[in-house]
């Protein structure tokens, strides 16, 4: 697997708050596997102290049929993909 690192802001959907589809760099994703919370990670710092539910991993697939695993994490203006993984 080969992470790229990558922040590109990101609209995502939720079902029951558990991510099911995003809009990242200009394509849409639908989540296809279960989704993994991430919790007290490299990424809370930037979340003033909070502690908790930082991020979701995933594999999301486009309508190409194109895969990667993505980690998204919220920010102060909201999601982001922090990496993707081929």
């Amino acid at each position: 697997m080969t992470g790229t690192m990558i922040e590109h802001e990101t609209t995502l959907w939720m079902v029951n708050d558990v991510p099911a589809r995003m809009v990242c760099a200009g394509r849409l994703w639908r989540v296809t596997d279960t989704p993994t919370r991430l919790r007290d990670s490299v990424w809370t710092a930037s979340l003033d102290g909070h502690l908790g539910l930082c991020g979701w991993r995933f594999q999301a697939t486009d309508l190409a049929g194109e895969s990667f695993v993505f980690d998204v994490y919220r920010g102060e203006q909201g999601w982001h993909v922090h990496r993707a993984y081929d």
